[in-house]
């Protein structure tokens, strides 16, 4: 795992400044402790952190091809590099590495563009060929590894692995893009391909941009899920999905350096641990955190699982009322970034990084094989939506849920008011507004009337649109994990594991986010994924040979934090002197007297504002950078 930059000169012909290259490369020092490279000519200047992992001594960065008209800068891991090797070589190719970034140069030479269709990995890579004076950027198929750019107003391409590192370039703008707000009041963070800036953008997932001088630059998919061509019977999926997993387990599994992984104690990282016994013979290293209260503890799970499979474990009970880090997330992802499991997701990867340089995670298994507790509330709705016809469900339902009570303190089967406002909209915006951080209505609220007015009508919910616009299926339950892994998965999920890790110098590889797994897993229907409101069915009982019931049927818990408690004592002071801050009552995004409400209501017990009060610290963060 490594960091990436670069310079490139579109319109500008002056000289790449080399100290000011080496400058914003040297910000994500995190990503690559180990090493770092540069290369210089008129058009571009290439820069590289390296975290080493495979051929640690032959794997510097930048790397040639034979003659030196061909350089990569490369962030990932290519799983299948051996085989490319073996195909390159017989095509005609010279190696000087071991390392699988020499694939990517040689693989460039043989392919062009289509290189990216051969590599089975995670990655983000800039290529330079002189040859065409061609600026090759990629990203991988799901997002694993995030490619920030932007053109200046002086006519040079600024990319990076990491944002801050954009922002370091003094003639990159800081101009905040105007829909920011409301994106992130929705999804909790702002969505590809956009960023909190006007003139910054992430690469999207599955996408290259190629340049040349005097080009524009633009962007173009490379690789999207296709339509299910056949529907996977009950047994073709049993007797698959093991050996599928395996292999995606063994290929992630290839290191130089010491490799573990994480344990939460949840189906899918005990399906790995499980998965990675049968293939080495030394104990796997795993680690996990706990709390010390029981609501949000399940380290207890994680241990039944490491001794099952005698584990060199690692685990450490950690203090739920240690806000200690929460400054520190802030600043770690450059942008809002409301997710609060980021907290312990950080912890896990600095306990990790005591034992091993490279842990595999279970990141992936609940959008592959629909985990998520709201793909079944959202088949539920969609077949009332069939029942009922939208002349009379848009009325009725609409009207129910602008009358309901919003009761955050009920339990589950009360609070109706989301599931009113859902069946009263198509099935899109309807699970727009259930994954919504702040609805649709009580964003109307918090955002001032001038902001309201800026965005024209727009909301966050013409992103989902506009995906779904692009799937492969109009299957109720395919179509939302569809949406799922181009909004969900890169923006938040990876995003929040990409920048706790590296921050820690820890390589985080996904097995079950292998895109051939993801390919095959796309054809299993929906009756063999949810089945008597089990979610990820088929998933399940093809462990049970592996895994204990009690891990594999248990209810979900998820990284969760005491965010309630946390508003009404040790963040309090916080609270105030961030969330009431003149930067955020004079900002112009918010209605101050709703933000004041917000804060008085969950202080005096009134209502739970705890999720959207974390949303604004940390957009309340994020703003005071920006001064």
């Amino acid at each position: 795992m490594c960091g990436i930059a670069g310079i490139f000169n579109v319109q500008h012909s002056g000289i790449i400044d080399t100290r000011l290259l080496q400058h914003i490369n040297r910000i994500q020092h995190h990503r690559g402790p180990d090493d770092e490279g540069y290369f210089v000519d008129d058009l571009v200047g290439l820069a590289h952190r390296r975290l080493s992992i495979i051929d640690l001594s032959g794997g510097h960065q930048p790397l040639f091809n034979e003659d030196n008209t061909v350089a990569v800068v490369f962030n990932g891991e290519i799983y299948n590099f051996k085989a490319l090797v073996k195909t390159l070589k017989s095509l005609g190719h010279q190696f000087r590495t071991a390392s699988d970034t020499e694939v990517i140069v040689h693989a460039w030479e043989q392919w062009g563009k289509d290189c990216v269709s051969h590599f089975r990995g995670m990655f983000a890579f800039a290529i330079w060929d002189q040859n065409t004076s061609t600026l090759f950027l990629a990203r991988d198929r799901l997002g694993k590894k995030p490619l920030f750019y932007s053109q200046t107003a002086k006519g040079q391409l600024v990319f990076a692995s990491e944002l801050k590192v954009l922002l370091a370039h003094p003639d990159v703008s800081r101009t905040l893009r105007n829909e920011m707000a409301e994106e992130y009041l929705m999804f909790g963070y702002v969505p590809d391909p956009f960023t909190a800036y006007q003139h910054i953008f992430k690469l999207p997932a599955g996408h290259f941009l190629q340049l040349t001088p005097g080009a524009k630059p633009t962007t173009k998919a490379y690789w999207d899920l296709s339509a299910p061509a056949t529907a996977l019977s009950w047994r073709d999926t049993q007797e698959a999905l093991v050996d599928k997993l395996l292999e995606a387990v063994r290929i992630r599994m290839v290191s130089d350096v010491p490799l573990g992984a994480f344990l939460s104690g949840g189906v899918d990282s005990s399906a790995i641990v499980a998965l990675m016994s049968g293939l080495q013979s030394n104990p796997v290293n795993t680690c996990a955190i706990g709390f010390d209260q029981a609501q949000f503890d399940e380290s207890q799970y994680a241990r039944r699982i490491a001794a099952q499979y005698q584990t060199q474990h690692l685990d450490r009970q950690i203090n739920a009322d240690d806000v200690s880090l929460v400054e520190v997330l802030g600043r770690l992802y450059d942008e809002p970034f409301a997710d609060d499991s980021a907290l312990p997701t950080y912890l896990v990867c600095q306990l990790a990084r005591q034992q091993v340089k490279v842990a595999l995670s279970g990141d992936g298994g609940d959008e592959l094989f629909a985990g998520y507790r709201r793909y079944r509330f959202h088949l539920a709705e969609q077949k009332v939506r069939g029942m009922i016809p939208a002349s009379i469900r848009e009325p009725v339902f609409g009207m129910l849920g602008q009358i309901y009570p919003k009761a955050d303190w009920a339990p589950q089967r009360f609070r109706a008011k989301t599931t009113f406002q859902s069946l009263a909209m198509n099935s899109v915006d309807a699970y727009a507004n259930t994954i919504s951080k702040l609805r649709f209505a009580d964003r109307q609220r918090l955002l001032s009337a001038a902001y309201r007015h800026q965005l024209s009508g727009y909301t966050g919910s013409e992103i989902l649109r506009r995906h779904a616009l692009n799937a492969p299926t109009d299957d109720p339950l395919k179509l939302i994990q569809y949406l799922d892994l181009k909004t969900w998965l890169p923006g938040d999920i990876l995003t929040k594991v990409d920048r706790a890790s590296m921050a820690n110098s820890l390589e985080v590889r996904s097995p079950l986010l292998d895109h051939q797994l993801l390919e095959w897993a796309f054809q299993i229907p929906g009756q063999h994924l949810i089945r008597k409101q089990e979610g990820k069915f088929c998933f399940k009982k093809a462990l049970e040979p592996y895994l204990p019931r009690e891990i594999l049927y248990r209810p979900k818990m998820g990284f969760s934090m005491p965010l309630a408690h946390w508003f009404r004592t040790q963040l309090r002071p916080m609270l105030h002197a961030q969330i009431l801050s003149s930067t955020m009552l004079d900002c112009g995004y918010f209605n101050p007297h709703q933000l004041r409400n917000l804060v008085a209501e969950h202080e005096n017990g009134q209502r739970d504002h705890g999720v959207v009060l974390w949303s604004l610290l940390m957009f309340a963060q994020f703003m005071e950078r920006q001064a």
